[in-house]
């Protein structure tokens, strides 16, 4: 099993950040790397279960589903549905924390996933840095 990891320091509090990412099917609307994200059946953004699609600024299309949603430990869990990425068992997290002593936020984003030994160490700087990575910055920039 891999682990593919970012984290990234936000100077805005924990439910500031939280009010952006937490709807899940609003990705589209902070990360760069992903043209569209929506909601498939009519659900909404934060019913465990549901499943986005989102598609990629490459064209590429990835769905995935909300596994858990944890506004208490502004927390949410999710796993592919489908996805071009040559994966098992994918299972990704991204987890807000206040950092007490400056009102900031620590975001950390992670991934737990099996992979072919000769594409696992390209996949977890992929999802790592080029994903989550990205990401984080971007929310970092939103509120810098």
């Amino acid at each position: 099993m891999a682990t593919a990891i970012a984290s990234a320091v936000i100077a805005a509090d924990v439910v500031q950040v939280w009010g952006v990412v937490r709807d899940f099917g609003k990705l589209a609307d902070w990360h760069p790397g992903i043209a569209t994200s929506v909601i498939e059946g009519g659900q909404t953004g934060d019913t465990v279960g549901c499943v986005r699609a989102l598609t990629l600024t490459d064209g590429s299309v990835v769905r995935e589903r909300l596994l858990d949603l944890d506004d208490r430990r502004c927390s949410f869990t999710y796993n592919f549905v489908q996805s071009e990425f040559p994966v098992r068992r994918y299972e990704s997290t991204l987890t807000l924390t206040a950092v007490t002593d400056t009102g900031h936020t620590f975001a950390q984003w992670t991934a737990d996933f099996d992979a072919d030994g000769d594409v696992e160490k390209k996949l977890t700087a992929t999802f790592g840095e080029a994903v989550f990575g990205t990401g984080l910055r971007a929310l970092r920039d939103r509120f810098a």
